[in-house]
């Protein structure tokens, strides 16, 4: 028999170092969880990631307090900003211009995003990125 869902919970967590602190403990102790277990778990899970670098999760939550979680690829505009080289995005992006990427590093990202992206063409998805990279103020090279 299936185990009846509970809730959903999505976070965003450091890979390869979630410890029970906020945002984590909070969120899942509210439901009951044994936080200490999905830390290890993830943490185990995200070991060949870059340590440090933030990555969605989606932990499902059962009404015997069990759960299990997904985790995504890192968000688009963490990885523009790491390939342009800067600390944030313009708070003027279409006027003020922070940095600079190229096709080349729009179709790296668009490899690291490959399942979450909602596109089957290479074009397409490249195409995307460069628009996060525009609303950043990120000026996209050919």
């Amino acid at each position: 028999m299936a185990k009846e869902f509970l809730t959903q919970v999505k976070l965003q967590v450091p890979a390869g170092s979630a410890n029970p602190a906020p945002p984590v403990g909070p969120a899942l102790g509210q439901h009951g969880l044994n936080i200490q277990d999905f830390c290890k778990q993830f943490n185990d899970k995200t070991k060949d990631v870059e340590k440090g670098l933030v990555l969605p999760v989606v932990i499902n939550v059962y009404k015997d307090r069990s759960f299990d979680f997904i985790v995504k690829s890192t968000p688009a505009a963490i990885l523009l900003k790491k390939a342009a080289g800067i600390e944030k995005g313009s708070p003027t992006p279409q006027s003020d211009k922070v940095g600079k990427v190229n096709r080349k590093q729009l179709e790296d990202i668009v490899k690291q995003k490959e399942g979450d992206l909602n596109s089957a063409e290479m074009d397409q998805a490249v195409k995307i990125i460069a628009g996060t990279a525009r609303s950043m103020g990120i000026e996209v090279e050919n």
